[in-house]
């Protein structure tokens, strides 16, 4: 800090360039921002939401290089170069992703404001493995919260697109 009170690098912006969802894309931004807020804000990408800020809730989860990632943890500027995957990125040709038309038959939300984090969360724990068992999904998505809805019916959509279906293997 100076000694006026501001912030050093207060104004400064980083280029930032990187790969979301399939695409190339850049912006210029303050290098203390948080990913969540470069896909939101400069990019446009809403379906990753906000919820903590902390890493608590998992709300901002993408997929970060392979790996789901909460966003609002990692700086815009350190994903310099990376191939980032939202919730956007999914659907294809206008047809919903696997994951996410598990969400929809089996009412894997309520508000809808986990969504987006836990299907990106599922996205990871469903490339690892196939055969989930209620635990498996449990502690898979133990890092995601959900205000609404008790969990069996996200537990249950993770299951029908690991094409297990409903209730899963005990």
């Amino acid at each position: 800090m100076s000694s006026d009170g501001a912030v050093a690098g207060a104004g400064s912006k980083m280029s930032v360039r990187l790969t979301v969802n399939g695409e190339a894309r850049g912006a210029e931004v303050d290098p203390r921002i948080p990913l969540v807020q470069l896909l939101r804000d400069e990019l446009g990408l809403t379906g990753t939401h906000f919820g903590c800020l902390t890493g608590q809730c998992g709300a901002c989860t993408v997929v970060l290089n392979g790996l789901a990632v909460k966003s609002c943890t990692v700086l815009a500027v350190s994903a310099d170069g990376d191939e980032v995957l939202t919730v956007e990125g999914l659907a294809q040709d206008g047809k919903l992703h696997l994951i996410q038309q598990a969400f929809c038959d089996e009412q894997g939300f309520q508000c809808g404001y986990c969504t987006p984090g836990m299907i990106m969360t599922a996205m990871e724990l469903l490339a690892e493995k196939r055969d989930l068992t209620d635990d498996d999904v449990r502690a898979g998505i133990s890092g995601n919260l959900c205000r609404c809805t008790g969990y069996q019916n996200i537990i249950n959509a993770i299951q029908a697109a690991a094409g297990i279906g409903k209730g899963g293997s005990k």
